[in-house]
């Protein structure tokens, strides 16, 4: 049960999306997050507009070998990890011809069955959405973390979607997993845990 505090976490039964376009980034996104993107690649700039046609999600995924960008001398685009995040468009501008800007929200996690390469590169797969962690209050051991994030929002109030639950450690510990300055991979790890506790006191132990 969630603590106190805790923002209410919807019981999602776990269900497949099947030809989910995929964007792998040097980025780890995490449920509830913000991520702004500029695409000027012809494959995303299609998925893109498609996605706000449908008003349908797309998923985010880290890259775990090969290159953002196609270009001369690559011939494959970049390997996804499995696990990702739902991402859907909740704002977007075109200042020139060929450039998108958007920021897209992150949803629900999701765990790749199998994945497809299209001609012009873009890759979509069938996915298993990873149900919601179940939440809980903010341990005293963690509040630590809670000072952090709480100085982060004063100082980059842009960074950090309204409204702030700084009870609940699913919403804190993936706001700082996201904003801190972590390796990647370890963005992943955390991004992988199953358990909102877990990954928070996780996080207090990296802070020393």
């Amino acid at each position: 049960m969630a603590g106190a505090g805790a923002p209410s976490q919807p019981r999602h039964r776990e269900r497949r999306i099947k030809d989910l376009a995929l964007f792998p980034l040097q980025a780890v996104l995490f449920p509830g997050g913000r991520l702004p993107l500029r695409i000027f690649e012809q494959r995303y700039m299609g998925m893109a507009k498609a996605c706000l046609r449908a008003g349908s999600p797309f998923g985010v995924c880290l890259i775990r070998e090969g290159a953002e960008v196609l270009s001369e001398g690559v011939e494959a685009p970049a390997v996804p990890e499995n696990v990702g995040c739902l991402a859907r468009i909740g704002a977007w501008d075109m200042p020139q011809l060929g450039l998108l800007h958007v920021v897209a929200h992150g949803e629900q996690r999701f765990r790749i069955l199998e994945r497809r390469v299209h001609r012009g590169g873009l890759q979509t797969a069938d996915v298993e959405l990873i149900a919601p962690d179940a939440d809980d209050a903010v341990p005293q051991s963690c509040r630590r973390c809670v000072e952090l994030l709480s100085r982060i929002a004063a100082r980059h109030p842009e960074a950090v979607e309204a409204p702030p639950h700084m009870e609940s450690c699913a919403w804190v510990g993936a706001r700082l997993a996201e904003l801190l300055p972590l390796p990647n991979d370890l963005k992943q790890a955390l991004l992988e845990l199953t358990d909102a506790r877990a990954r928070l006191e996780r996080i207090e132990r990296l802070l020393g």
